[in-house]
């Protein structure tokens, strides 16, 4: 079980950290395709846009394959395709390479997590948190390494292929220890196909949607903001990145024992509470230091929402893990995803900081609706 546990765990931070490198250097691809704040949320719309096409499916696909065979499928494609992003001539392209890149996305969160519920099972206690606690370590240290590569003036392209490169010799060896999960006879007439959301599961995946769009919009948005609204310089600008990724950690790592202390509900009140207060501070302060600080504050906020959603969804009664996550991944995911492009709209409409306002109000959401809910 030991070795099982590792091999997902690393699945989860090898995500991480390819992820938080490419959107480290966000403002680089914006000065290679000369792209407004509008355009490159246009692009990033792109993503969202292959990763909600594939993740409907996705628990199909499980079914069809096993969670092994799509987890390894999408992380190695993710790994291929990430490179090519700073490579090509034309806007359009960038969009198509985007897109593909959210079908790989899209493949791999889904069948990663359905690994994690198998692990969880075999375990018999809650251990959701610990696994995305790997994938905020891996952001951390994508950020970090992101900050490091700017500050060198290394090309983007030798850049991506030499985390990608690390991170195939990573995925390789876990696909040794993944666990064999192939559909077993009859599982067809248990309905493993696609589903839309059921009502009980609608309201989880509503407060993933919240939660996520927070922890997209700082993914992708943090940068922008230390360089374009507090002045910070380029080396610095990934910091508030790698703030919120450390606070992620750690909140994740003690967020199964405080899951098991207060309960489901409490835990998500309490987690839109502190998130709402971070926010406010990176707004109403846009001093490098306090961005760090509020960033720092929404990451413990937000580092339980989404384990506990996934958790609900990967053991829901009646349902194989695949598809229960498949239903909440889809609408949480296209918060994580669709949210920083209506920001990047916003933000030209208005300002970047004016932008932000909408994911304020997308915690307060999540709070009544946490409050509102029975879990």
């Amino acid at each position: 079980m030991k070795l099982n546990r590792l091999a997902v765990n690393l699945i989860f931070m090898v995500n991480g950290f390819i992820y938080a490198n490419w959107i480290a250097r966000l403002p680089r691809v914006q000065e290679i395709y000369h792209l407004n704040n509008q355009a490159l949320g246009l692009v990033l719309l792109f993503v969202s846009m292959g990763a909600i096409s594939s993740m409907p499916f996705t628990g199909w696909l499980i079914h069809k394959n096993s969670s092994r065979s799509i987890t390894l499928f999408g992380a190695i494609a993710f790994c291929l395709l990430v490179p090519g992003i700073p490579l090509l001539p034309e806007v359009w392209q960038v969009r198509i390479l985007f897109y593909l890149v959210g079908v790989s996305a899209g493949l791999l969160d889904v069948a990663m997590n359905a690994q994690a519920v198998l692990v969880e099972q075999k375990y018999q206690k809650p251990i959701m948190s610990s696994f995305h606690a790997l994938f905020s370590v891996g952001m951390m240290l994508g950020a970090g390494s992101g900050a490091l590569f700017a500050k060198f003036n290394i090309p983007l392209f030798t850049h991506l292929v030499c985390i990608v490169g690390v991170c195939l010799v990573l995925i390789l060896w876990a696909a040794r220890h993944l666990i064999p999960d192939a559909p077993q006879a009859g599982a067809a007439e248990q309905g493993a196909g696609f589903r839309l959301p059921t009502k009980a599961i609608l309201s989880v995946g509503i407060i993933a949607f919240c939660g996520m769009t927070g922890e997209g919009a700082i993914a992708d948005w943090s940068s922008n903001y230390m360089e374009n609204v507090a002045k910070a310089n380029e080396a610095l600008a990934p910091l508030a990145l790698a703030a919120f990724s450390l606070a992620m950690t750690i909140g994740r790592l003690f967020g199964d024992r405080i899951r098991e202390s207060l309960g489901d509900k409490r835990l998500l009140i309490y987690s839109g509470c502190i998130a709402f207060v971070g926010l406010a501070l990176a707004l109403a302060i846009p001093a490098p230091l306090m961005i760090i600080t509020g960033f720092l504050v929404i990451g413990l906020g937000l580092a339980t929402v989404v384990p506990i959603a996934y958790s609900i969804a990967g053991n829901a009664p009646g349902l194989p893990p695949g598809v229960g996550l498949s239903m909440v991944t889809t609408v949480g995911y296209a918060g994580f995803l669709f949210g920083p492009p209506i920001i990047g709209f916003l933000a030209d409409w208005q300002s970047l900081r004016v932008a932000l306002l909408f994911v304020v109000f997308l915690f307060t959401v999540m709070t009544f609706l946490s409050f509102r809910s029975k879990f």
